[in-house]
């Protein structure tokens, strides 16, 4: 078992910045690979990035390149999002979730574990 709790959400405004955290605890963390979804109101969840077990490799939605940017510390448990140009499409629940088997995957189903979510809102 792995339980990730998500933090860092809230209302920003457009063009603004936000870094959202998600920690780790239960199993060793270095095992599984790591990505972030996000839900809008009305919205099916999607993927917004992912990371490596040894955190070599990323992969991110079109929507979000070149303005945020994944990252873990297998030493801390951490894996972090950092957002920037925020767009008020951005705005939505967030998810971290961690998969036990493979590499990055961008399909929702090849996550095991997910945390509750942190929202993130950002007003035009």
């Amino acid at each position: 078992q792995v339980q990730l709790v998500e933090s860092g959400g809230g209302l920003v405004q457009a063009g603004g910045s936000l870094r959202l955290s998600c920690a780790a605890s239960g199993r060793t963390f270095s095992w599984y690979a790591m990505g972030w979804f996000r839900q809008a109101p009305g919205k099916e969840r999607e993927f917004v990035s992912g990371i490596s077990r040894s955190g070599g490799n990323t992969k991110y939605a079109d929507s979000v390149k070149g303005r945020f940017t994944i990252s873990r510390d297998n030493t801390k448990n951490m894996v972090w999002l950092q957002m920037n140009s925020l767009k008020p499409e951005d705005t939505g629940v967030y998810y971290c979730a961690a998969r036990g088997l493979g590499n990055v995957a961008q399909v929702l189903s090849e996550y095991d574990y997910w945390g509750q979510g942190t929202q993130v809102t950002v007003s035009s």
